[in-house]
């Protein structure tokens, strides 16, 4: 699981390989269970964010009629970012489930910071980091919003096709924004 991660660092620093090695080696990595959840709505998150390494994680929330809305899944080489972070004592708005398996790496605020102090470069490659997430994240909100449902599916399609198989059509539909009725319909005129 290490390797994976210095291939994934490897693309956005500048830090020699022996930083990125020791880098690696302070990292905590965990298995986490199928069903596990990282954190549930209403409970106050700790200040930990994660790092896919493999499996796929489900964020979603229960309105007040009990129904389930899926807001993103994260898979391999995805970052799940802390939200309540600035928020001190606010319950989260969101769960976090393991729909598989997963192998995650497991940060805290505290230790990340220890981290920059240690590794001047961590702190840029971070960011470089986070601005490809956030350039992407906005692209994709900004494609969902102006699309159709179809043209959602066709972009899960092109882009994500691994979720298809991975996660349950239900949530695949949530995500979408529309009924598995319609998922349903959408996937028999694609066919």
């Amino acid at each position: 699981m290490k390797e994976i991660l210095m291939k994934y660092m490897e693309k956005y620093t500048t830090l020699k390989e022996e930083e990125q090695q020791a880098i690696i080696e302070e990292i905590v990595i965990k298995e986490f269970n199928k069903g596990t959840y990282l954190i549930k709505q209403g409970d106050f998150p700790t200040k930990h964010c994660f790092f896919v390494l493999k499996g796929c994680v489900r964020q979603y929330h229960v309105e007040v009629d009990g129904k389930e809305i899926t807001t993103n899944f994260f898979t391999e080489e995805q970052a799940i970012m802390l939200v309540n972070l600035e928020e001190a004592g606010q319950a989260s708005n969101y769960s976090l489930n393991c729909l598989e398996d997963c192998v995650l790496v497991v940060a805290d605020v505290e230790s990340e910071q220890e981290m920059y102090q240690q590794y001047k470069g961590l702190e840029s490659m971070t960011r470089r980091m986070m601005e490809a997430y956030l350039i992407q994240a906005q692209h994709e909100y900004a494609k969902f919003i102006r699309s159709s449902p179809e043209e959602r599916y066709k972009a899960i399609i092109q882009t994500r096709a691994d979720l298809l198989q991975r996660v349950p059509q239900h949530q695949l539909a949530s995500y979408l924004g529309i009924t598995p009725e319609s998922l349903s319909r959408i996937k028999k005129r694609m066919q």
